[in-house]
């Protein structure tokens, strides 16, 4: 674990909190872009939640728990108590990789058509106990999605119209730093940071990957 950084993990959301603002870039629905936050929530809402309500409803949980603010908030449909975590650790820097995997929705980027989204999301979380550069932090977004559907590939998810798939169309990431340590100014597979990021996320993902199939066999 992560020190300062704490992971709640229930039935009604994924919770990590620090003791310290986190470095954030994210996709999320709320809070999202270039942001700092103490708190990053993954909440389960309904099937066809109305995504406008992200704000109100990740806040309204947020002040209930008591969490510190500011905070950045995912939304999903899938279990998140089946939210799968794995850390790596090397050279110095940890990295640790919470996802939360639904792939009724799997999508093949620029082939799947723009129909509405439904249910099915893959939400992941990246803390990093390490200082990259705000170009090593989208770097990070990058590696964490190549993982990803390098992942779905080995799985040999398929979209509903036959193509391999490579995501599901309504996935988020978060890339939280925790601005300790080693100064990172490259994030991609091969650097220091992204190697234990891209090697954390490929078995937080494997896991979710494969326990969504056995659930839905």
């Amino acid at each position: 674990m992560i020190d300062g950084v704490e992971i709640v993990v229930g039935a009604e959301a994924v919770s990590l909190t620090a003791d310290r603002e986190l470095a954030v870039v994210s996709s999320a629905f709320a809070g999202g872009g270039l942001a700092r936050a103490r708190t990053i929530v993954n909440l389960h809402v309904p099937k066809n939640f109305p995504c406008a309500d992200a704000d109100v409803t990740v806040g309204a949980f947020v002040r209930r728990q008591g969490l510190p603010p500011p905070w950045v908030g995912l939304l999903t449909s899938a279990w998140t108590q089946k939210a799968q975590t794995a850390e790596e650790t090397a050279d110095g820097i940890r990295a640790l990789v919470v996802a939360t995997v639904g792939l009724s929705n799997a999508s093949a980027a620029g082939l799947t058509g723009r129909a509405g989204a439904i249910a099915g999301t893959i939400n992941i979380v990246v803390v990093v106990d390490a200082d990259p550069e705000p170009a090593a932090m989208v770097n990070l977004v990058m590696t964490v999605t190549e993982v990803k559907t390098a992942v779905l590939l080995d799985a040999g998810l398929k979209t509903i119209d036959g193509h391999p798939a490579t995501g599901t169309c309504t996935d988020a990431v978060v890339i939280a730093a925790t601005g300790r340590g080693a100064r990172c100014r490259f994030g991609g597979p091969i650097s220091e940071v992204g190697w234990v990021v891209a090697r954390a996320a490929r078995r937080a993902l494997g896991a979710g990957v494969r326990r969504w199939l056995e659930d839905n066999r």
